[in-house]
């Protein structure tokens, strides 16, 4: 385990890369004891100094919850972040690309929670009695650790990688809509580059939301009505540069569009 200490000044690095938009070489390679509970402490020093600074937390990401992107990344267990107000984008926005570190965009569906969740037994039924709605959404990766070599201890002290999202504009209820079934097909500058279901999450993109609920309960915590649920991406990471048009088709459920500038 790290000390207070160090995990307060890995936090500190963190936030200032986060200002700068630069890199910093990876934790486990400096600190190789580290373990996962070390990362989510970093990150929740970061969370709270950046609440501190005046930011509104509406959300949680959780990542590497399917194949596609655990084979991608060489990480083998899904993890999660938080989402700050100023870091929603709705679908047509210009987003400008030197707000973020090692750019790249995945394919998923957001969920909107009408009542609070939580832990211990969470089931998917009961993830999806608590969604108000589910919502496309492009998620902005933003990594400040050096990809090469990193464990996903580095990637959950650097808020799992989670710079922004794009919302979209269609809204269903899970009882609307045969969630498993809805596409991602994903352009770049006309180009499609990569597509997917979202059943490649866990086989119902909302079970990350019952395993978030009860990976909460370990911490005496809990999902709140209102938060956005970004529920992990169903097709690989695709990268993206100044310039490039973006375009992903979720078949019944519209379509998002963004341009990096």
């Amino acid at each position: 385990m790290l000390s207070h200490e160090v995990i307060a000044e890995i936090a500190a690095e963190l936030a200032e890369a986060d200002r700068t938009h630069a890199v910093i070489p990876r934790i486990t390679a400096r600190h190789p004891e580290a373990t996962v509970e070390d990362s989510y402490a970093i990150q929740g020093v970061w969370r709270d100094s950046q609440i501190a600074a005046g930011r509104r937390l509406v959300g949680r990401k959780i990542g590497l919850t399917s194949k596609a992107m655990q084979q991608a990344t060489g990480i083998t267990e899904p993890d999660y972040g938080v989402m700050f107000d100023d870091t929603v984008y709705e679908s047509g926005a210009e987003i400008p690309v030197d707000h973020f570190s090692n750019v790249r965009i995945e394919v998923e569906l957001a969920f909107v929670l009408k009542h609070p969740l939580e832990g211990p037994d969470c089931t998917l039924d009961d993830a999806l009695a608590a969604i108000d709605y589910a919502v496309p959404a492009l998620e902005v990766l933003n990594s400040h650790i050096e990809l090469e070599g990193r464990t996903i201890v580095d990637t959950i002290s650097d808020n799992a990688a989670y710079g922004a999202m794009v919302l979209g504009t269609e809204h269903r209820r899970p009882d609307e809509i045969d969630l498993r079934w809805v596409p991602g097909v994903l352009s770049r500058n006309g180009e499609i580059e990569e597509t997917g279901v979202a059943a490649g999450v866990l086989g119902h993109p909302a079970t990350g939301v019952a395993w978030l609920a009860n990976k909460f309960h370990q911490h005496g915590a809990r999902l709140e009505a209102g938060e956005i649920i970004l529920a992990g991406s169903f097709t690989r990471p695709m990268w993206v540069s100044r310039g490039d048009d973006v375009l992903c088709d979720y078949g019944p459920m519209g379509t998002i569009t963004c341009r990096f500038v």
